[in-house]
């Protein structure tokens, strides 16, 4: 009882303090620049570049294992790994190696390829996915194990190809082919596709709110794009070609007065961080397709073009949205994970099996 005691007290100590954290970052820590660039060298068939690129990201939610691959910890889910987060973990190694800081780069990078290519499994439809083996609460929603997700698709996808562009493993090639057929279901199938207002949409969180997150949506569609141009398949096309005039007909959804994003389903207002990527991914793919209206929109909301009181105004909105979006969601309720125990999964899936 006494070790019952403590243990939840552990717990509260560590919610409070890292709701504290997270206030005091949010108020104080409010930048409005990002160390993110877009890379124009990524795109052609024998291009190893990702879409963008940065070297002084903060890591405070990693923690890299004895291999050297990195697991993300969240006060709800603790520590876990995400294969979207170890693909974009690889893709800046690469990155590293790419801009001539040495070949440890490119071997951390292919470290995170052997995990996605251990670590993919097939549903019952053959498809290829890259699965999140824990619970996690999200805006409402409690994904339960094994959960997917079009953000870690994506990811996963660009990662896979460029490993394969430097590897030339047959195996990862085979899981390519199977990896967008998870596009093609609804997610009441099992997959990541939602029609809204008859438009598609590929969602980060399976039975969230929609449109939802918009970072994940065009990060899946980067993904997608890196797949037509490796294989040239018409089926991984029409996806992509779908998803892209959803994007198109749904980008209302994101806009706030042609200045900024809303994170989500429009939980609230975007944090830098987060408005940041979307513009950089919007403006990419916007190039990719040579749609001005795209690439328009993306320099709209560029923070350069804010006046002071328009400042105030992005800044003063993110605060109130964002904890009208905690008080709603009561996620002061939702408890602390520090040690994770192994979870029982029982889904229809199974190794993705090498060649």
């Amino acid at each position: 009882m006494e070790q019952d005691f403590s243990a939840q007290r552990r717990l509260n100590h560590s919610g409070l303090a890292c709701a504290i954290r997270t206030l005091k970052q949010e108020i104080l820590g409010f930048d409005f620049h990002y160390p993110l660039e877009v890379d124009p060298a990524a795109g052609p068939r024998d291009s190893l570049h990702y879409y963008f690129y940065s070297d002084r990201l903060s890591w405070d939610t990693m923690r890299l294992d004895a291999a050297g691959i990195p697991r993300a910890w969240s006060r709800t889910t603790g520590t876990n790994y995400w294969p979207g987060f170890i693909a974009w973990y690889g893709l800046v190694q690469l990155g590293h190696y790419l801009r001539g800081k040495g070949s440890q780069h490119l071997s951390a990078f292919l470290k995170q390829i052997e995990w996605l290519e251990d670590h993919a499994v097939q549903c019952q439809n053959g498809a290829v996915v890259w699965t999140m083996d824990f619970d996690n609460p999200e805006n409402g929603v409690l994904l339960r194990a094994p959960w997917i997700s079009a953000h870690a698709q994506g990811f996963a996808m660009s990662a896979v190809v460029r490993g394969w562009r430097v590897t030339k493993r047959p195996h990862l090639l085979e899981l390519l082919r199977r990896s967008a057929d998870i596009f093609d279901l609804n997610v009441a199938n099992g997959g990541i596709r939602e029609r809204v207002n008859g438009n598609t949409f590929y969602t980060e969180v399976p039975g969230g709110d929609v449109p939802g997150i918009f970072d994940g949506f065009l990060t899946s569609l980067l993904g997608l794009y890196d797949l037509y141009v490796e294989t040239e398949d018409e089926t991984v096309a029409r996806l992509l070609r779908d998803g892209t005039e959803g994007l198109k007909e749904l980008l209302f959804s994101w806009n706030y007065r042609d200045k900024w994003s809303w994170y989500g389903c429009r939980e609230y207002l975007s944090p830098p961080s987060y408005h940041c990527l979307n513009r950089v991914l919007l403006s990419i793919i916007g190039r990719l397709n040579e749609d001005r209206d795209l690439m328009q929109l993306a320099k709209q909301w560029d923070p350069a073009n804010l006046s002071r009181m328009e400042r105030a105004e992005i800044y003063l909105s993110f605060l109130l949205t964002k904890n009208y979006a905690r008080l709603r969601h009561r996620t002061w309720l939702q408890k602390t994970v520090l040690d994770n125990r192994p979870q029982s999964v029982d889904i229809k899936l199974k190794p993705a099996s090498r060649s």
